[in-house]
């Protein structure tokens, strides 16, 4: 059986994975100065041409921030899920894969992550949550307000399921997934029965029930999902487009 070659990495990938690790190494912090360029130039043996490829890739993953002029230079980040979003966006336009795609993918995953929130969120988490809840009851007149405190709700339940990984995954598909920008309208009445749906969930987490918070984030999402089909389905099929936000 013949043995299939991996193309081996670019030259500014590799440094560019250097210096993450020297990064984690140094316990560098978001807003620490990393070393001139040419003491990276010394440190790595690569050109100017290479290092400067490195710290662009990372800059475009939000690790770094290029600060120019004097006393500039890379400046850590900490990375959010604007890359991830990015790359699933492009993934799914060249698939030309709908907006509907996103919907169902978070029906499956975050009745998953409510189980594991009940038995994993602080009382710190419970109560932002709670206050989110109770933003969007004070402001149900306000679809600005609606739509930024249901993005909270449903990111404060992801990293409340102590699992990094469905954090990161819920910011990015929520970014894709953004109602204002696929045409999905909510009246005011419609406000009002999500944020009742958010308070049977936070219901739910507060008595520290998996089986019940699962079960409310199902029904809240497959509310959702109803919803859009029923009033927005040209939405729901429209094509994941990058750039559409």
């Amino acid at each position: 059986m013949a043995q299939v070659s991996l193309r081996p990495q670019k030259t500014a990938m590799l440094v560019a994975q250097r210096i993450v690790a020297d990064i984690n190494r140094r316990g560098n912090r978001a807003g620490d100065r990393l070393p001139p360029e040419k003491a990276m130039l010394d440190t790595y043996e690569v050109g100017r041409g290479t290092l400067r490829e490195s710290l662009r890739f990372l800059e475009l993953q939000g690790v770094l921030s290029l600060k120019p002029g004097p006393g500039g230079g890379p400046v850590v980040q900490r990375p959010d899920a604007t890359s991830l979003a990015t790359a699933l966006t492009l993934l799914l336009q060249f698939e030309n894969a709908p907006f509907r795609t996103v919907a169902e993918a978070r029906a499956g995953l975050e009745p998953m992550m409510a189980r594991l929130a009940a038995q994993r969120m602080s009382d710190e988490q419970l109560a932002e949550l709670k206050s989110s809840v109770d933003r969007m009851r004070e402001n149900l007149d306000d679809q600005g307000v609606f739509l930024t405190e249901n993005r909270r709700f449903h990111d404060l339940v992801a990293r409340g399921s102590g699992n990094a990984m469905f954090g990161y995954l819920v910011d990015a598909l929520l970014r894709v997934l953004d109602s204002s920008a696929i045409g999905v309208d909510y009246p005011e009445a419609r406000r009002g029965a999500v944020h009742k749906a958010h308070l049977r969930v936070y219901q739910a987490l507060a008595e520290r029930s998996p089986e019940a918070s699962e079960t409310a984030m199902a029904g809240h999402l497959d509310e959702y999902l109803r919803y859009a089909e029923r009033k927005f389905p040209e939405a729901l099929a429209a094509p994941v487009v990058w750039g559409s936000a």
